[in-house]
């Protein structure tokens, strides 16, 4: 297969928490494009089976695919470019124009955010963690055959005196191996606004979406109910209670 006619590879972080979540981000994801896309959910149970992930539980963690992200280029290969992103996300435009947007400098691509959230909690009772480059890492354009993204190997991945600020923050990569993309396909519910930051292309509940009781009147959460309407009726498997932790 000629790399022309190779399936757009989309990585979703997957969380046992949130397995909506990620249903509605790949429908939405679905919905919104006619590209030929390959949809990948990264189920930490299933990395460690195979060999590729054996990290000890890190109470820091927020979420289970905290460090798994950071496997995308062995799992590619060391090969091509790939997207990842947060559960968490409802796309709104055509993820195509990503993919349309890739620069060879780069080794990653994101929006660059200047986002400092009030400490506290998130989510379903996660701590809030403030550090550098906050948010930088939910949705990257990944240039796995970059060299500088060579070193980041599952042995490294999965080094236990490295924790997550070092792989949040770039830090095995020089400032200019990364390559700025606009927040519009990362647009942080509850941050940004219209018009004043422009208009959202993919909506990130960074902070908690509406499948939380308590974020179910949160800014945006008509598009995530009108993406779950549709998953209910007309994508879900009636298997999938079973699949789930597989």
């Amino acid at each position: 297969m000629s790399e022309e006619t190779k399936p757009l590879k989309i990585f979703v972080g997957w969380d046992s928490r949130e397995d909506i979540a990620y249903q509605v981000a790949k429908t939405s994801i679905e919905r919104t494009t006619k590209a030929d896309i390959e949809i990948v959910p990264l189920k930490q149970r299933r990395l460690r089976k195979s060999g590729l992930y054996w990290r000890d539980v890190d109470r820091l963690a927020s979420t289970e695919f905290t460090f798994t992200r950071f496997l995308i280029p062995e799992l590619m290969k060391f090969d091509g470019w790939a997207l990842f992103i947060d559960c968490d996300f409802v796309f709104l435009d055509d993820v195509k124009k990503l993919f349309n947007q890739v620069d060879d400098r780069y080794a990653v691509m994101c929006a660059q955010h200047d986002y400092t959230p009030k400490a506290g909690v998130k989510m379903d009772g996660q701590t809030q963690t403030v550090y550098p480059r906050k948010n930088w890492s939910s949705m990257m354009m990944i240039n796995c055959g970059h060299p500088s993204n060579k070193q980041l190997t599952k042995e490294l991945v999965n080094q236990s005196d490295l924790g997550g600020a070092y792989f949040h923050r770039f830090s095995w990569l020089k400032d200019n191996e990364i390559g700025e993309l606009s927040h519009e396909w990362n647009w942080l519910v509850g941050w940004y606004k219209q018009p004043e930051n422009g208009r959202p292309r993919a909506l990130h509940y960074t902070e908690g979406g509406p499948w939380f009781s308590q974020y179910e009147d949160c800014e945006y959460a008509i598009d995530w109910y009108k993406m779950y309407k549709y998953y209910i009726e007309n994508v879900k498997d009636p298997e999938d209670a079973k699949k789930k932790n597989d």
